[in-house]
């Protein structure tokens, strides 16, 4: 299948979990892939696992909170690649938890600054380039945390993920004439570092997992196939939507 040949895409958060499988995925599938992150050992690793599978791959390192970097991606995927037409703002940390009122400023603001600011500077950068195509798909990855299910402790990374959700329709409406889609995913409970960051214990995860309608949770293969449904035609009538991906953990009472 070459559902994404000829497309070129940036994907965030990728030297792990949910944007290393969506690298792998997009490649396989025919696009050519500018993958981003903070450690460049992982993201070479990466790279050359596309290469060795026959895809075209690039990664180039950095912080996802400096605006530099976010121009960077783009001008070193129309550099490497032509142009951009898919952008998978995947990027993201739970933040400080903890009661709110217990919450560092700091903490408060690194969160923001990761989760939607970045996706803000993102999406500053890479919409002017996809216009250049004549359209787009641009993807975010917020949570159904503060958007379906609250959660204590998390009041930094829910604020900042469903501002993420704003974003999304804010953007959606603002140039969808101009051929650009805007979603979000809401992934659930997903077997990624984070969520091991999140749940110590063999019990803790056991108990995370029974949270959900399906009494698993997701594999980052998973979450990839959706963010795959939005970056292709499949989804060509799709804008400002923030779609579950959750396993039925905003309706599972059971």
């Amino acid at each position: 299948m070459t559902v994404l040949n000829n497309k070129v895409a940036i994907i965030t958060g990728a030297s792990s979990g949910i944007g290393r499988a969506a690298a792998l995925l997009f490649a396989r599938m025919g696009a050519a892939v500018i993958v981003g992150a903070r450690r460049q050992a992982e993201l070479d690793k990466l790279v050359a696992q596309i290469q060795q599978e026959g895809g075209r791959a690039a990664a180039i390192a950095g912080d996802v909170r400096q605006e530099s970097y976010a121009k960077s991606l783009v001008d070193f995927a129309e550099r490497e690649f032509g142009g951009l037409d898919i952008a998978f703002n995947n990027a993201g940390t739970m933040g400080e938890m903890g009661p709110t009122h217990q919450v560092s400023a700091a903490g408060w603001q690194d969160t923001l600054d990761t989760n939607l600011n970045s996706a803000f500077f993102g999406a500053k950068y890479q919409i002017p380039a996809m216009l250049k195509r004549g359209g787009g798909s641009l993807i975010f990855t917020s949570t159904f945390v503060g958007h379906t299910v609250g959660f204590p402790g998390a009041a930094a990374y829910a604020a900042s993920k469903a501002g993420l959700n704003g974003l999304t329709q804010a953007l959606a409406t603002e140039f969808g004439a101009q051929g650009i889609r805007v979603n979000a995913i809401l992934p659930g409970g997903t077997a990624t570092p984070m969520a091991h960051e999140m749940n110590h214990t063999p019990e803790a995860m056991a108990h995370t997992a029974s949270l959900h309608a399906l009494k698993r949770l997701a594999q980052p293969e998973e979450i990839a196939q959706a963010a795959l449904f939005l970056a292709s035609d499949a989804s060509s009538f799709m804008t400002g939507s923030s779609m579950l991906v959750d396993g039925g953990v905003s309706v599972n009472r059971t």
